[in-house]
Protein backbone atom coordinates (compact mmCIF):
# COMPACT_ATOMS: atom_id res chain seq x y z
CA UNK A 1 0.00 0.00 0.00
CA UNK A 2 3.26 2.47 1.11
CA UNK A 3 4.23 1.77 -2.73
CA UNK A 4 1.29 2.42 -4.16
CA UNK A 5 0.72 5.42 -2.22
CA UNK A 6 4.06 6.54 -3.61
CA UNK A 7 3.05 6.02 -6.94
CA UNK A 8 0.41 7.71 -7.08
CA UNK A 9 2.25 10.90 -5.17
CA UNK A 10 4.84 10.88 -7.95
CA UNK A 11 1.82 12.00 -10.58
CA UNK A 12 0.98 14.94 -8.26
CA UNK A 13 2.70 17.16 -9.96
CA UNK A 14 0.86 16.51 -13.37
CA UNK A 15 -2.78 17.63 -11.17
CA UNK A 16 -1.28 20.49 -9.21
CA UNK A 17 -1.30 24.34 -10.74
CA UNK A 18 0.46 24.70 -14.21
CA UNK A 19 0.14 20.97 -14.57
CA UNK A 20 -1.10 19.29 -18.11
CA UNK A 21 -4.28 18.38 -16.35
CA UNK A 22 -4.45 20.91 -13.57
CA UNK A 23 -8.41 21.11 -14.62
CA UNK A 24 -9.00 17.95 -13.36
CA UNK A 25 -6.99 18.56 -9.77
CA UNK A 26 -10.53 18.10 -7.98
CA UNK A 27 -10.85 14.18 -9.05
CA UNK A 28 -7.25 13.34 -8.67
CA UNK A 29 -7.78 14.98 -4.72
CA UNK A 30 -10.92 13.06 -4.41
CA UNK A 31 -8.88 9.48 -4.93
CA UNK A 32 -5.88 11.11 -3.55
CA UNK A 33 -8.49 11.35 -0.07
CA UNK A 34 -10.55 8.59 -0.63
CA UNK A 35 -7.62 5.91 -0.94
CA UNK A 36 -4.86 7.42 1.36
CA UNK A 37 -4.28 9.45 4.41
CA UNK A 38 -2.70 12.93 3.92
CA UNK A 39 0.56 13.84 3.32
CA UNK A 40 0.48 16.79 4.68
CA UNK A 41 -0.61 16.40 8.57
CA UNK A 42 -0.26 19.66 10.97
CA UNK A 43 2.22 19.25 14.16
CA UNK A 44 2.14 22.76 15.46
CA UNK A 45 0.44 23.25 18.53
CA UNK A 46 -0.85 26.79 17.48
CA UNK A 47 -3.43 24.81 15.16
CA UNK A 48 -6.43 22.87 16.79
CA UNK A 49 -6.37 19.51 15.76
CA UNK A 50 -9.26 17.02 15.99
CA UNK A 51 -9.88 13.52 14.05
CA UNK A 52 -13.39 14.48 13.06
CA UNK A 53 -13.61 16.16 9.72
CA UNK A 54 -16.29 16.20 6.80
CA UNK A 55 -14.72 12.99 5.56
CA UNK A 56 -14.98 11.25 8.71
CA UNK A 57 -18.37 12.30 9.86
CA UNK A 58 -19.99 11.82 6.15
CA UNK A 59 -18.45 8.17 6.36
CA UNK A 60 -19.96 7.21 9.78
CA UNK A 61 -23.29 8.22 8.19
CA UNK A 62 -22.87 5.89 5.97
CA UNK A 63 -21.97 2.91 8.34
CA UNK A 64 -25.12 3.86 10.12
CA UNK A 65 -27.09 3.23 7.15
CA UNK A 66 -25.57 -0.55 6.29
CA UNK A 67 -28.46 -1.51 8.73
CA UNK A 68 -31.08 -0.03 6.39
CA UNK A 69 -29.22 -1.49 3.06
CA UNK A 70 -28.97 -4.80 4.55
CA UNK A 71 -32.80 -4.56 5.27
CA UNK A 72 -33.56 -3.24 2.00
CA UNK A 73 -31.99 -5.84 0.07
CA UNK A 74 -33.33 -8.53 1.84
CA UNK A 75 -36.95 -7.57 2.67
CA UNK A 76 -37.36 -6.26 -1.27
CA UNK A 77 -36.13 -9.89 -2.22
CA UNK A 78 -38.81 -11.33 0.66
CA UNK A 79 -41.44 -8.96 -0.77
CA UNK A 80 -41.02 -10.17 -4.85
CA UNK A 81 -40.90 -14.19 -3.57
CA UNK A 82 -44.16 -13.88 -1.75
CA UNK A 83 -45.46 -12.11 -4.67
CA UNK A 84 -44.25 -15.14 -6.82
CA UNK A 85 -45.66 -17.33 -4.12
CA UNK A 86 -48.94 -16.61 -4.69
CA UNK A 87 -48.70 -16.64 -8.48
CA UNK A 88 -47.23 -13.30 -9.82
CA UNK A 89 -44.79 -13.35 -12.20
CA UNK A 90 -41.33 -11.68 -11.87
CA UNK A 91 -41.25 -7.82 -12.59
CA UNK A 92 -38.42 -8.12 -15.28
CA UNK A 93 -37.51 -11.25 -16.83
CA UNK A 94 -33.27 -10.40 -16.73
CA UNK A 95 -33.47 -11.36 -13.16
CA UNK A 96 -35.47 -14.59 -13.78
CA UNK A 97 -32.36 -15.14 -15.92
CA UNK A 98 -30.24 -14.51 -13.22
CA UNK A 99 -31.47 -16.64 -10.69
CA UNK A 100 -31.78 -19.85 -12.50
CA UNK A 101 -27.80 -19.25 -14.13
CA UNK A 102 -27.02 -18.86 -10.52
CA UNK A 103 -29.45 -21.92 -9.60
CA UNK A 104 -31.44 -20.30 -6.57
CA UNK A 105 -35.10 -20.36 -6.30
CA UNK A 106 -37.79 -18.02 -4.95
CA UNK A 107 -38.16 -19.13 -1.99
CA UNK A 108 -39.97 -16.89 0.83
CA UNK A 109 -38.04 -18.68 3.46
CA UNK A 110 -34.85 -18.83 1.79
CA UNK A 111 -32.68 -15.95 3.46
CA UNK A 112 -30.09 -16.41 0.36
CA UNK A 113 -33.10 -16.43 -2.50
CA UNK A 114 -34.34 -13.53 -0.92
CA UNK A 115 -31.08 -11.44 -0.79
CA UNK A 116 -30.05 -12.27 -4.02
CA UNK A 117 -33.73 -11.43 -5.33
CA UNK A 118 -33.48 -7.95 -3.32
CA UNK A 119 -30.02 -7.06 -4.71
CA UNK A 120 -31.14 -7.37 -8.48
CA UNK A 121 -33.88 -4.59 -7.65
CA UNK A 122 -31.62 -2.53 -5.54
CA UNK A 123 -28.17 -2.65 -6.49
CA UNK A 124 -28.95 -1.11 -9.93
CA UNK A 125 -30.68 1.69 -8.45
CA UNK A 126 -28.24 2.16 -5.79
CA UNK A 127 -25.30 2.47 -8.64
CA UNK A 128 -27.22 4.77 -11.14
CA UNK A 129 -27.72 7.07 -8.03
CA UNK A 130 -24.10 6.87 -7.45
CA UNK A 131 -22.77 7.06 -11.19
CA UNK A 132 -24.81 10.29 -12.24
CA UNK A 133 -24.81 12.12 -9.09
CA UNK A 134 -20.86 11.53 -8.90
CA UNK A 135 -20.49 12.80 -12.29
CA UNK A 136 -22.52 15.68 -11.59
CA UNK A 137 -20.34 16.26 -8.51
CA UNK A 138 -16.91 16.05 -10.15
CA UNK A 139 -18.06 18.34 -12.78
CA UNK A 140 -18.86 21.35 -10.60
CA UNK A 141 -15.98 20.53 -8.42
CA UNK A 142 -14.12 20.76 -12.06
CA UNK A 143 -15.67 23.90 -13.46
CA UNK A 144 -15.49 25.99 -9.75
CA UNK A 145 -11.88 24.50 -9.03
CA UNK A 146 -12.47 23.19 -5.62
CA UNK A 147 -12.03 19.78 -3.79
CA UNK A 148 -14.49 17.31 -4.47
CA UNK A 149 -16.83 16.97 -1.04
CA UNK A 150 -17.23 13.76 0.79
CA UNK A 151 -20.95 15.20 1.37
CA UNK A 152 -22.84 12.98 -1.78
CA UNK A 153 -21.67 9.77 0.07
CA UNK A 154 -24.88 10.02 2.00
CA UNK A 155 -27.25 11.34 -0.43
CA UNK A 156 -25.88 8.96 -3.19
CA UNK A 157 -26.45 6.43 -0.23
CA UNK A 158 -30.20 7.73 1.30
CA UNK A 159 -31.88 8.66 -2.42
CA UNK A 160 -32.14 4.62 -3.45
CA UNK A 161 -33.53 4.18 0.16
CA UNK A 162 -36.33 6.21 0.01
CA UNK A 163 -37.14 4.74 -3.57
CA UNK A 164 -39.62 1.83 -4.74
CA UNK A 165 -37.99 -0.84 -6.34
CA UNK A 166 -39.77 -0.75 -9.09
CA UNK A 167 -38.27 2.87 -9.82
CA UNK A 168 -37.52 2.93 -13.32
CA UNK A 169 -33.41 3.91 -13.93
CA UNK A 170 -34.08 6.69 -16.21
CA UNK A 171 -36.29 8.63 -13.55
CA UNK A 172 -33.36 7.30 -10.41
CA UNK A 173 -31.06 9.16 -12.58
CA UNK A 174 -33.16 12.00 -13.43
CA UNK A 175 -34.02 12.75 -9.43
CA UNK A 176 -30.73 12.50 -8.51
CA UNK A 177 -29.51 14.76 -11.60
CA UNK A 178 -32.41 17.34 -9.99
CA UNK A 179 -31.67 16.52 -6.15
CA UNK A 180 -27.93 17.54 -6.46
CA UNK A 181 -27.72 20.63 -8.75
CA UNK A 182 -30.80 22.21 -7.88
CA UNK A 183 -31.18 21.11 -4.56
CA UNK A 184 -27.77 21.23 -3.48
CA UNK A 185 -24.92 22.85 -6.36
CA UNK A 186 -27.11 25.85 -7.53
CA UNK A 187 -26.40 26.97 -3.58
CA UNK A 188 -23.08 26.25 -3.88
CA UNK A 189 -22.63 22.66 -2.73
CA UNK A 190 -22.04 21.15 0.18
CA UNK A 191 -22.84 22.88 3.32
CA UNK A 192 -24.81 25.58 1.53
CA UNK A 193 -27.89 23.73 0.58
CA UNK A 194 -31.48 24.45 2.24
CA UNK A 195 -33.23 21.63 1.06
CA UNK A 196 -32.20 18.21 1.62
CA UNK A 197 -30.67 16.92 -1.47
CA UNK A 198 -32.02 13.29 -1.31
CA UNK A 199 -35.85 14.40 -0.16
CA UNK A 200 -35.80 17.31 -3.12
CA UNK A 201 -34.60 14.52 -5.96
CA UNK A 202 -37.51 12.37 -4.72
CA UNK A 203 -40.03 15.47 -4.17
CA UNK A 204 -38.99 15.57 -8.10
CA UNK A 205 -40.50 11.76 -8.59
CA UNK A 206 -43.03 12.57 -6.48
CA UNK A 207 -44.62 15.33 -7.91
CA UNK A 208 -43.49 14.85 -11.53
CA UNK A 209 -44.35 10.97 -11.90
CA UNK A 210 -46.81 10.07 -9.22
CA UNK A 211 -47.69 7.15 -11.19
CA UNK A 212 -44.01 5.53 -10.69
CA UNK A 213 -44.16 6.54 -6.69
CA UNK A 214 -47.76 6.04 -5.52
CA UNK A 215 -50.07 3.54 -5.66
CA UNK A 216 -50.61 0.01 -4.44
CA UNK A 217 -48.36 -1.58 -7.62
CA UNK A 218 -45.08 0.10 -6.59
CA UNK A 219 -44.42 -1.06 -3.96
CA UNK A 220 -43.32 -5.07 -4.44
CA UNK A 221 -41.66 -6.19 -7.64
CA UNK A 222 -43.51 -8.05 -9.39
CA UNK A 223 -46.17 -7.59 -12.36
CA UNK A 224 -49.30 -7.01 -11.69
CA UNK A 225 -51.27 -8.22 -14.51
CA UNK A 226 -50.43 -11.79 -13.66
CA UNK A 227 -51.62 -11.49 -10.14
CA UNK A 228 -54.47 -8.60 -9.50
CA UNK A 229 -56.42 -10.61 -7.27
CA UNK A 230 -54.01 -12.49 -5.33
CA UNK A 231 -51.22 -10.41 -4.82
CA UNK A 232 -51.68 -6.57 -2.37
CA UNK A 233 -48.79 -4.73 -2.99
CA UNK A 234 -50.16 -1.88 -0.63
CA UNK A 235 -48.46 -0.77 2.42
CA UNK A 236 -49.92 -0.44 5.90
CA UNK A 237 -49.81 3.33 5.96
CA UNK A 238 -52.07 2.84 2.52
CA UNK A 239 -54.07 0.17 4.03
CA UNK A 240 -54.52 2.32 7.28
CA UNK A 241 -55.66 5.38 5.22
CA UNK A 242 -59.42 2.93 3.99
CA UNK A 243 -60.06 0.99 7.23
CA UNK A 244 -57.76 2.38 9.92
CA UNK A 245 -56.72 -0.02 12.80
CA UNK A 246 -58.86 -3.30 11.15
CA UNK A 247 -55.91 -3.13 8.26
CA UNK A 248 -53.12 -2.89 10.93
CA UNK A 249 -54.15 -5.90 13.34
CA UNK A 250 -53.24 -8.09 9.74
CA UNK A 251 -49.99 -6.59 9.91
CA UNK A 252 -48.29 -8.09 13.01
CA UNK A 253 -46.48 -5.47 15.13
CA UNK A 254 -43.16 -7.11 15.24
CA UNK A 255 -43.42 -7.53 11.17
CA UNK A 256 -43.65 -3.71 10.85
CA UNK A 257 -40.93 -3.25 13.69
CA UNK A 258 -38.64 -5.46 11.61
CA UNK A 259 -39.42 -4.40 8.05
CA UNK A 260 -41.03 -7.29 6.71
CA UNK A 261 -43.55 -5.37 4.97
CA UNK A 262 -44.16 -3.89 1.79
CA UNK A 263 -42.92 0.12 1.39
CA UNK A 264 -39.70 2.25 0.61
CA UNK A 265 -36.73 0.19 0.26
CA UNK A 266 -35.00 1.13 3.08
CA UNK A 267 -37.44 2.73 4.84
CA UNK A 268 -39.50 -0.29 6.45
CA UNK A 269 -37.29 -1.40 9.08
CA UNK A 270 -37.69 0.57 12.03
CA UNK A 271 -35.14 -2.21 14.07
CA UNK A 272 -32.52 -0.88 11.36
CA UNK A 273 -32.91 2.52 12.13
CA UNK A 274 -32.78 2.33 15.58
CA UNK A 275 -29.16 0.45 15.09
CA UNK A 276 -28.17 3.06 12.80
CA UNK A 277 -29.62 6.03 15.19
CA UNK A 278 -27.33 4.17 18.28
CA UNK A 279 -24.14 4.35 15.69
CA UNK A 280 -24.82 8.45 14.97
CA UNK A 281 -25.59 8.75 18.72
CA UNK A 282 -23.03 7.64 20.51
CA UNK A 283 -20.07 8.85 17.74
CA UNK A 284 -21.73 12.00 18.48
CA UNK A 285 -22.37 12.80 14.92
CA UNK A 286 -26.13 13.12 14.91
CA UNK A 287 -28.35 15.46 17.38
CA UNK A 288 -30.39 13.41 19.90
CA UNK A 289 -32.34 16.97 20.37
CA UNK A 290 -33.56 16.23 16.78
CA UNK A 291 -34.01 12.79 16.96
CA UNK A 292 -36.31 13.03 20.62
CA UNK A 293 -37.85 16.34 19.53
CA UNK A 294 -39.47 14.60 16.82
CA UNK A 295 -40.48 11.42 18.49
CA UNK A 296 -41.98 13.82 21.33
CA UNK A 297 -43.75 15.97 18.33
CA UNK A 298 -44.82 12.79 16.73
CA UNK A 299 -46.57 11.62 19.90
CA UNK A 300 -48.50 15.00 20.78
CA UNK A 301 -50.13 15.46 17.77
CA UNK A 302 -50.84 11.37 17.14
CA UNK A 303 -51.97 11.35 20.93
CA UNK A 304 -54.22 14.57 20.01
CA UNK A 305 -55.62 13.09 16.71
CA UNK A 306 -56.80 10.18 18.95
CA UNK A 307 -58.13 12.38 21.33
CA UNK A 308 -60.52 14.29 19.02
CA UNK A 309 -61.39 11.05 17.12
CA UNK A 310 -63.40 11.06 13.59
CA UNK A 311 -65.88 8.89 11.95
CA UNK A 312 -64.46 9.48 8.67
CA UNK A 313 -61.03 9.59 8.74
CA UNK A 314 -59.70 5.81 9.94
CA UNK A 315 -56.22 7.71 10.45
CA UNK A 316 -57.57 9.14 13.38
CA UNK A 317 -57.90 5.90 15.19
CA UNK A 318 -54.23 5.17 15.05
CA UNK A 319 -51.74 5.66 18.01
CA UNK A 320 -48.30 6.70 17.86
CA UNK A 321 -46.41 3.91 17.99
CA UNK A 322 -47.98 2.39 14.74
CA UNK A 323 -46.60 6.35 13.10
CA UNK A 324 -43.17 4.90 13.93
CA UNK A 325 -43.04 1.64 12.39
CA UNK A 326 -45.23 2.12 9.48
CA UNK A 327 -44.22 4.37 7.17
CA UNK A 328 -40.71 6.31 6.42
CA UNK A 329 -40.63 8.38 9.88
CA UNK A 330 -38.57 6.22 11.63
CA UNK A 331 -35.65 6.45 8.88
CA UNK A 332 -36.51 10.11 8.71
CA UNK A 333 -36.27 11.12 12.10
CA UNK A 334 -32.57 9.01 12.17
CA UNK A 335 -30.98 9.93 8.93
CA UNK A 336 -32.86 13.10 7.15
CA UNK A 337 -34.26 15.16 9.87
CA UNK A 338 -30.64 15.07 11.49
CA UNK A 339 -28.88 16.42 8.39
CA UNK A 340 -26.83 19.40 10.17
CA UNK A 341 -26.89 21.83 6.99
CA UNK A 342 -30.70 21.98 6.79
CA UNK A 343 -31.63 21.98 10.58
CA UNK A 344 -31.12 24.75 12.81
CA UNK A 345 -27.87 26.05 14.27
CA UNK A 346 -28.95 26.35 18.03
CA UNK A 347 -29.50 23.46 20.16
CA UNK A 348 -33.03 25.73 21.49
CA UNK A 349 -33.56 25.46 17.45
CA UNK A 350 -32.82 21.72 17.63
CA UNK A 351 -36.28 21.32 19.82
CA UNK A 352 -38.38 23.35 17.94
CA UNK A 353 -37.10 21.98 14.48
CA UNK A 354 -37.74 18.53 15.82
CA UNK A 355 -41.20 18.88 17.36
CA UNK A 356 -42.46 20.52 14.55
CA UNK A 357 -41.31 17.71 11.88
CA UNK A 358 -43.01 15.37 14.00
CA UNK A 359 -46.22 17.49 14.05
CA UNK A 360 -46.54 17.94 10.51
CA UNK A 361 -45.81 14.62 9.38
CA UNK A 362 -48.50 13.47 11.73
CA UNK A 363 -50.61 16.40 10.33
CA UNK A 364 -50.22 15.85 7.13
CA UNK A 365 -50.35 11.85 7.18
CA UNK A 366 -53.78 12.10 8.65
CA UNK A 367 -55.40 15.53 7.19
CA UNK A 368 -54.10 15.17 3.87
CA UNK A 369 -54.20 11.57 1.80
CA UNK A 370 -52.81 13.10 -1.46
CA UNK A 371 -49.37 12.68 0.53
CA UNK A 372 -49.72 9.42 2.51
CA UNK A 373 -46.29 9.67 4.39
CA UNK A 374 -45.67 13.17 5.18
CA UNK A 375 -42.22 12.90 5.18
CA UNK A 376 -41.64 15.00 2.07
CA UNK A 377 -43.85 18.06 2.97
CA UNK A 378 -42.73 17.93 6.49
CA UNK A 379 -39.02 17.85 6.54
CA UNK A 380 -38.35 19.66 3.15
CA UNK A 381 -41.25 22.69 4.81
CA UNK A 382 -39.28 22.78 7.83
CA UNK A 383 -36.17 23.28 6.20
CA UNK A 384 -36.93 26.64 4.76
CA UNK A 385 -38.10 27.31 8.26
CA UNK A 386 -34.71 26.78 10.12
CA UNK A 387 -33.01 30.22 9.52
CA UNK A 388 -36.36 31.79 10.52
CA UNK A 389 -35.90 29.34 14.20
CA UNK A 390 -32.96 30.38 14.66
CA UNK A 391 -33.38 34.27 13.97
CA UNK A 392 -36.01 33.63 17.00
CA UNK A 393 -33.68 31.69 19.08
CA UNK A 394 -31.29 33.93 18.74
CA UNK A 395 -32.93 37.12 19.00
CA UNK A 396 -34.46 35.69 22.33
CA UNK A 397 -31.10 35.32 23.90
CA UNK A 398 -29.85 38.23 22.99
CA UNK A 399 -32.81 39.79 24.15
CA UNK A 400 -32.84 38.39 27.77
CA UNK A 401 -28.26 39.47 27.79
CA UNK A 402 -30.02 42.94 27.33
CA UNK A 403 -32.51 42.64 30.27
CA UNK A 404 -29.36 41.05 32.57
CA UNK A 405 -26.59 43.27 31.58
CA UNK A 406 -28.43 46.20 30.49
CA UNK A 407 -26.07 45.95 27.35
Amino acid sequence: MRSLSDLFQSQARHFESGGRLAKLYPLYEAVDSFLFSTAKPTRGRVHVRDGVDLKRVMITVVVALVPTIVMAIYNTGLQANLAIAKGAAPLSGWRLTMMQWLGLGFSPESIIDCSVQGALYFLPIFLVSFAVGGAWEVLFAVVRRHEINEGFLVTGTIFPLILPATTPLWQVALGISFGVVLGKEVFGGTGYNILNPALTARALLFFGYPAQITGDTVWVPFDPKTAVDTVSGATPLADAAVNGMASLTHTHLWNAFIGTIPGSMGETSTLACLIGAAILLITGVASYRIMLSVVLGTIFMATTFNLIGSETNPLFQIPFWWHFVIGGLAFATVYVATEPVTAPLTQKGHWVYGFLIGVMIVLVRVLNPAYPDGILVGILLLNLFSPLIDHFVVGAHIKRRRARYGT
